[in-house]
């Protein structure tokens, strides 16, 4: 029997080998994520966590399945293939991130047959009452706080007017819209300009194709209209590179994706080579923060140094498994969970970089939802650094816009 001691990303962990496989892991976690074309950083979180303990077929712990591209017309397929990690009967907690439509009908079939199952949805896009009613931890970005926190950051790196980019099946989930009321209020505030402009979404018959080619066709209008010292933002993972393609070429500002990442929409719309740097965050910022600086998008460019999508899959399923560790199932995880806890998880896997967040308040009851986790991470500019936007007191007016 050999011992093989191994650190990554702060997490010492012993890997045991036995004839050169690795030991049968004593429970087992579910991840869902999408695919690589439309939500890779998610993807890449579940990968390290294989990389850490393994996957089942190999005797590990890791379960990892996606769900369909087209998830808005292959809803039952989603529902079916997270209700089939029930399945196994070493499952112990289940995480989906991005929790897309289908996720609490998922959830909601895992229960009826394993009430002891975890469920952990990341990133949730249904209705947070809906959601929180199947999951036992609900983690969303701060939307909230980023409205106002996007458009400071904005001003604060000079822009003059401000560009929210989305279309109705998005502007129908309740933190997406409040966000982009809070911004129009935040612009009015800071004194920038808001405009909204309607693209087409990626899941429907255009397909994601379609869509990036509108944006592409669309920026340099844009930039017209509203002149070079405007900010944009988009909705959607894939119309995030486009977008940055055309900023870096014909101005503009971009303070952050929606769920922000250096590999978000970077690499493609740059022609950034990161193969040799996978799986090292620090080095891809440096890598992306190079080209950007060289395609003239220094001090206008910004992102999250460390991929939420990414650490959300990763950071989620560590949570889960040391929750299964100290014991906890579902019917135990409300009085054994503590969000100091979480964050210290969060934390694990982005040395350096600040985070900040809320719980959860119900805009029409005013109740606050401890099972629903908001969080952020500090806006990092190329050429120019944190922005410290993690210290930034948001106006608490902003918490009470619908």
């Amino acid at each position: 029997m050999k011992k093989i001691a191994a650190l990554i990303t702060g997490l010492a962990f012993v890997v045991m080998l036995t004839g050169g496989a690795m030991a049968a892991a004593p429970f087992h976690i579910g991840i869902c994520t999408g695919t690589v074309s439309q939500s890779e950083d998610d993807l890449r979180g579940a990968e390290r966590l294989i990389e850490l303990y393994g996957t089942v077929e190999d005797g590990g712990m890791i379960q990892h399945i996606t769900y369909p591209d087209n998830f808005m017309t292959e809803m039952e397929t989603t529902i079916s293939q997270i209700a089939s990690l029930a399945d196994d009967p070493l499952m112990k907690a289940v995480v989906v991130n991005q929790s897309i439509p289908g996720t609490t009908e998922g959830f909601r079939r895992i229960r009826e047959n394993r009430p002891d199952i975890i469920l952990i949805a990341g990133e949730a896009h249904e209705d947070p009452g809906v959601i929180e009613s199947a999951a036992d931890l609900v983690i969303n970005a701060d939307n909230i706080a980023r409205g106002y926190l996007i458009i400071a950051a904005a001003k604060k790196m000079g822009a003059t007017d401000f560009v929210h980019i989305s279309f109705p099946r998005h502007m129908s989930y309740e933190l997406l819209s409040r966000r982009r009321n809070i911004m129009e209020e935040a612009c009015k505030d800071l004194g920038l300009g808001f405009h909204f402009e309607t693209a087409p979404d990626p899941t429907s018959d255009v397909g994601v194709a379609g869509a990036q080619q509108f944006i592409l066709e669309k920026v340099p209008a844009w930039l017209n209209k509203y002149g070079k010292d405007t900010a944009f933002f988009c909705t959607n993972d894939a119309h995030t590179e486009p977008l940055l393609k055309r900023i870096a070429e014909g101005g503009g500002y971009f303070v952050e994706a929606d769920l922000p990442s250096p590999l978000m929409g970077y690499p493609g719309a740059l022609g950034i080579e990161l193969s040799d740097v996978k799986g090292d965050w620090p080095a891809i910022l440096k890598r992306v923060e190079e080209a950007v600086i060289e395609k003239g998008g220094e001090k206008r460019m910004g992102t999250w140094s460390f991929s939420y999508g990414y650490t959300n899959t990763a950071a989620l399923g560590e949570f889960a498994k040391m929750m299964v560790e100290k014991g906890v199932d579902a019917k135990t995880f409300a009085k054994n969970f503590k969000a100091k806890d979480l964050f210290a998880t969060y934390s694990r896997f982005t040395p350096g970089a600040e985070w900040n967040g809320s719980i959860y308040t119900d805009i029409q009851t005013g109740v606050k939802k401890k099972n629903h986790i908001l969080v952020y991470q500090d806006t990092y500019v190329f050429g120019l650094g944190y922005l410290n936007m993690t210290e930034v007191e948001v106006p608490e007016k902003y918490f009470t816009i619908r």
